[in-house]
């Protein structure tokens, strides 16, 4: 396979994934009233096209995505007052967050299993994601920690509420489909038994 093709191979594929990736953040099972939800495994196709793909074209794909959910997430810019927190939301809740998760597939060249690989990344940008949000909510949202004495654990309890499922449901979506599909195989195949 030459080269150009193959890169429109690999482009195609992080297009649908993006595309995937959209659509599954639409379907959400709980939103929360400041932003933040827990969706139908949205952070999956990032993850395993990062893993199938590389880091270069998970960051990538997910920085695509990151402009999608900011697009989709405006609103959220009507609570915002000053440019550093414009900014900053930008950057925290949307920019960063979500490109972090191009970077689940860290582990394919270091551990061997593959369910256990992509488990293990998948969890570890979830947590750097969850960090986005939770500087973001001390930073950008403390106005919001009615009843709370400590900023702190308000925007922990507050992050770590969505994000906590949001997590769980990813690992448990790339370590079920790691066991049925071989994602290092340059065609999405089956796993054979």
């Amino acid at each position: 396979m030459s080269d150009s093709l193959k890169r429109t191979r690999i482009l195609t594929e992080c297009a649908i994934m993006i595309a995937l990736s959209c659509v599954l953040s639409v379907i959400t099972i709980f939103k929360l009233p400041q932003g933040g939800s827990i969706t139908a495994f949205c952070q999956v196709p990032i993850i395993v096209l990062s893993y199938r793909r590389g880091l270069k074209w998970g960051a990538f794909s997910g920085f695509v995505l990151s402009v999608f959910q900011l697009i989709s997430g405006l609103s959220a810019f009507s609570y915002v007052k000053t440019i550093p927190a414009y900014i900053a939301v930008a950057l925290l809740d949307y920019l960063v967050a979500f490109t972090v998760l191009g970077f689940g597939g860290m582990f394919r060249k270091k551990i061997k299993n593959q369910a256990l690989s992509i488990g293990i990344g998948a969890g570890i940008v979830s947590l750097a994601r969850l960090l986005c949000h939770f500087l973001s909510g001390v930073t950008v949202w403390a106005d919001y920690a009615d009843g709370f004495k400590n900023v702190w654990m308000y925007s922990l309890a507050y992050n770590g509420s969505y994000m906590g499922v949001e997590t769980a449901i990813t690992v448990l979506g790339v370590v079920l489909l790691s066991t049925v599909l071989d994602f290092s195989s340059d065609n999405l195949i089956r796993k054979r038994k």
